[in-house]
């Protein structure tokens, strides 16, 4: 981010999928190509009743897998707390809290095999806010290896930003990875707007991407996947010429030695 003023607003996800692009950022933190010092983050979720320093919490899992590796001020980082008093109080206190920080600029996050991004599960309201969700048996059980493969020892609610207020964000980024999901990335982009696929919301959604490995591509059609690489192609064509400026600048700037003996 940039220096100090608002600060990059930034909601972050949970789960198994970000897991690598957690991994990148920190690797570019510690080279000095980037600094959090001025972010502002907004975890999509948080499961209720489960004690914050649970190891499974998304309390814990962020600042286990993220933030203690960074620079982030823990002023900066809002999680929804699964266990206060008035559950939807917290919600409430949570969307005025993005308004606060002037909006959300860039919105991350995962999906799940049925299409459900943050908790909002089949079937939610496409124009939903932040609230208290019952989660569904399908997510209930994709979750269960995360307790033990022990059903009675999963959270059944959760609290979650809605549609509405991801769809409020300036951009969003999606991430589908994994032939499990290619159903849904299908769902996603290839049909209409379906409030059983909350995910295929982001078709009216003006600046999102959609990044996504080979595997989540099974379910397109050729023709589609053909048309999105080459996109990409030209995307890499244009951005190359930026990467070998970096560098060159970087080359003056660290000059290589001459090898001798």
């Amino acid at each position: 981010a940039g220096g100090p003023g608002p600060g990059l607003r930034r909601p972050f996800p949970a789960g198994s999928t970000p897991l690598g692009c957690y991994e990148k950022l920190v690797e570019y933190y510690r080279n000095g190509d980037l600094s959090f010092k001025y972010v502002k983050t907004f975890n999509m979720d948080e499961y209720v009743g489960l004690p914050r320093d649970h190891p499974e919490s998304y309390h814990s899992f962020m600042w286990n897998n993220f933030f203690k590796h960074i620079d982030i001020s823990a002023e900066n980082v809002h999680i929804l707390d699964g266990n206060a008093p008035d559950l939807r109080a917290e919600c409430d206190a949570f969307e005025d809290k993005i308004k606060a920080a002037g909006g959300i600029e860039l919105f991350v996050g995962g999906i799940g095999p049925d299409g459900h991004i943050a908790f909002n599960e089949p079937g939610s309201s496409l124009v939903s806010r932040t609230r208290v969700k019952t989660l569904a048996m399908d997510t209930i059980l994709a979750n269960a290896r995360f307790f033990d493969s022990d059903l009675s020892k999963v959270p059944t609610m959760a609290l979650t930003v809605g549609v509405g207020t991801v769809m409020d964000a300036r951009e969003v980024m999606i991430l589908i990875t994994g032939a499990h999901k290619a159903f849904a990335l299908y769902k996603a982009i290839e049909e209409g707007v379906n409030h059983m696929w909350t995910v295929s919301a982001f078709q009216q959604h003006p600046n999102t991407v959609f990044v996504c490995d080979e595997d989540a591509t099974l379910e397109l059609k050729v023709k589609t996947v053909k048309y999105f690489k080459g996109l990409m192609m030209v995307h890499n064509k244009l951005v190359e010429p930026l990467y070998s400026m970096k560098e060159t600048d970087a080359e003056k700037s660290h000059p290589k030695k001459p090898y001798s003996d």
